[in-house]
């Protein structure tokens, strides 16, 4: 029997993905469902499928943990401030973040998290960088890279300020050992950090301590099969499981405040379309200085008969008694 091409690799997919209580299911199981229910049915199996965290738990063995799950950063940044350095990682042909340099830096004169524009202080967190400036006053060294602070997290905290940048060294004079609250590193090393990395693909991670936080696989595991609980919720029209994900402290990028975003997704669910709901690129990132706390980010795909969306989504989340809590979004 030749199998319709489509129903051909959702089979060749379960076979390889190792969904233990879908493996079981014989070809033919497979096909009957398909012809009593269509793929429709076989879509909505798979989804409850990626909900679940033994799949995660399997898939998370054999992948370099060390700085949360990742799918797009090819090179990872860590600045530490109590030991004033700047290490590089890049992604190696085994997929494994290896130690790729150490540079001393500079650091804002005062210790602690940023709070306020002027506070001389290097904000803790994880940040893109978003543009490189080569043409930067000779102050600042041969050139500079601006980070995305603040981001969705810092707005939510209520911080303000901007210009944080990792740049050189003065080029014609001497500086103090410390920055208005940037990263600065020597001029070779910022020229040699420039012909390394892939801005598009590199994340920063600041950190008060050198003691990054790592997280558990399992925890990892929890977080990933619940972002897909809560979009098997959003996908079909569960309003009231969608809801729970979400903390009653959350406040959206926009300044919608629970009890507001909640009655606005009522609305929207009671439409009950049919949707399509891809994640792609997802990255979980631990967030540094804040137990329990979670960057996400990823580009959703989405599609109803009344709106489409296609782009990059963050949310900042808290895992509470192994339930992932949405605290903000954007």
């Amino acid at each position: 029997m030749t199998m319709p091409n489509k129903l051909y690799r959702i089979f060749v997919f379960l076979f390889f993905i190792g969904f233990t209580n879908i493996l079981l299911a014989s070809q033919t199981d497979l096909l009957t469902q398909y012809r009593l229910n269509g793929i429709s049915g076989l879509e909505k199996k798979l989804d409850r499928g990626l909900a679940e965290s033994s799949y995660w738990n399997n898939y998370l063995k054999k992948i370099d943990t060390k700085f949360g799950y990742i799918e797009t950063y090819t090179n990872i940044l860590t600045c530490n401030k109590s030991e004033s350095d700047l290490l590089v990682y890049i992604k190696d042909v085994n997929n494994t973040y290896k130690l790729h340099k150490d540079y001393s830096a500079f650091t804002g004169k005062v210790k602690g998290d940023k709070k306020t524009e002027g506070d001389l202080k290097t904000p803790v967190g994880v940040y893109d960088l978003v543009k490189k400036i080569s043409n930067v006053d000779e102050f600042y060294g041969p050139l500079a890279f601006v980070t995305s602070y603040p981001n969705i997290y810092d707005r939510y905290k209520g911080k303000t300020g901007k210009g944080i940048w990792i740049h050189g060294l003065p080029l014609h004079q001497e500086r103090d050992k410390f920055t208005k609250g940037c990263i600065a590193i020597g001029n070779k090393n910022i020229k040699c950090l420039n012909k390394n990395l892939d801005i598009k693909k590199t994340l920063l991670i600041i950190n008060e301590q050198c003691n990054y936080k790592k997280v558990s696989k399992q925890d990892l595991a929890t977080l990933l099969s619940q972002i897909y609980a809560w979009r098997y919720a959003w996908k079909y029209n569960n309003l009231e499981d969608y809801l729970n994900f979400y903390s009653q402290n959350f406040i959206r990028y926009d300044g919608m405040k629970i009890d507001r975003f909640k009655r606005y997704k009522k609305r929207i669910f009671a439409k009950n379309e049919t949707k399509s709901i891809v994640f792609k690129e997802l990255n979980i990132v631990p967030y540094p200085m804040h137990p329990d706390t979670f960057k996400i980010m990823f580009k959703e795909f989405y599609k109803s008969d009344s709106f489409t969306f296609n782009g990059k989504k963050t949310l900042i989340v808290k895992l509470e008694n192994s339930k992932m809590k949405i605290i903000t979004e954007r």
